[in-house]
Formats: structure tokens, C-alpha cells, sequence
């Protein structure tokens, strides 16, 4: 399961934050084809967002046959098989990069300084 995580500064309206979120949940191996998804309710109500919000990412996922609902029993993952375009892959790096730098900046570090970093956790990891 992934935790939803909503950011009113993004520029995208919430149910785009979670149709995104959901896909590059799947896209990354975090959603499992059958994984069951909170119920709308449940979401709206972890986001702090209207019941609608939810609903309307739900349904548009829904229409694109990567979500299933079956009533009485819940949402589930239907597909797996997101590929997300280069285009979407680079706006997604921009806005993390956008947004990293941002916090980094106003704590003082350098791009450098964030490269020193971002290298040594990719020495790490390897």
C-alpha cells in the first residue's frame, strides 16, 4: 500500500494528485494487481478532502481499466501494465527536482552539496 499524500502548492487539482499517485504506485511494484484501495470514504477522509475528490479519481481510473470496484466489497488494482511516457517520467523528475531544491535552498545547502549527497546514497544503495 502506498500512504496519499496531497500537496495543495503542486498546481494540480487533488484528484490528479491521487490518479498520479495510484499510477506511479503501480508503475513502481508499490500496488499489486487485486490490492485492495481504501474505500472512498476512508481516503476523503485521510486526505481531508470531499468525498468527490476521491470518487472522481476513482471513476476516471475506472474508465482507463486500471481500477476495478465491486460493489459491496471494494476497489482493487485491475492492471499493472502502466508504462509511464517520457514525458510524464521528465514532469515528475522536474517537480521532484523543483521541490527538493526548494526545501534544500532555504536550509542553506548548495547544489553541490546536494549532489555530494544524492551520490553518496546511490553509492549506498548499490
Amino acid at each position: 500500500m502506498i500512504n496519499f499524500l496531497l500537496d495543495p502548492k503542486d498546481g494540480s487539482p487533488f484528484y490528479r494528485q491521487i490518479i498520479d499517485q495510484i499510477k506511479f504506485g503501480i508503475a513502481s511494484g508499490k500496488l499489486k494487481v487485486g490490492e485492495q484501495l481504501p474505500t472512498v470514504r476512508a481516503l476523503a477522509v485521510e486526505l481531508k478532502v470531499n468525498l468527490n475528490t476521491v470518487a472522481k479519481a476513482y471513476k476516471e481510473l475506472e474508465i482507463q481499466r486500471i481500477l476495478e470496484t465491486q460493489q459491496g466489497t471494494g476497489t482493487f488494482i485491475n492492471s499493472n501494465d502502466i508504462l509511464l511516457s517520457e514525458k510524464e517520467k521528465q514532469k515528475k523528475i522536474q517537480d521532484l527536482c523543483k521541490e527538493f531544491s526548494t526545501i534544500a535552498f532555504a536550509y542553506g545547502f548548495s547544489i553541490d552539496n546536494m549532489i555530494n549527497e544524492l551520490q553518496k546514497m546511490n553509492q549506498n544503495e548499490n
